[in-house]
């Protein structure tokens, strides 16, 4: 699963943006990046691993929402569906 969340931009700003990406990783468990930044700046990378497929969309899930609370909105939305 993959999603990219953007904020509207303030005045004379490049507008930041959020990627959270769900994953499998090589050992059978789960991996949620989230990549960060500002549009065309520096970019911060984290990774969450998981043991259950379960608790990995429940902490993604739990980040996108938290986002959107913040003001950002969906700009792409690939193998998820969207919050109601």
């Amino acid at each position: 699963m993959r999603i990219l969340l953007q904020q509207p931009p303030a005045p004379g700003e490049a507008p930041r943006y959020l990627q959270l990406t769900l994953q499998p990783d090589l050992f059978g468990g789960w991996e949620l990046l989230r990549e960060s930044g500002q549009i065309g700046g520096r970019a911060q990378l984290r990774r969450e691993q998981y043991l259950l497929q379960g608790e990995a969309t429940a902490a993604f899930e739990k980040a996108r929402d938290s986002q959107l609370k913040r003001g950002y909105r969906m700009v792409f939305v690939s193998g998820a569906e969207p919050p109601k």
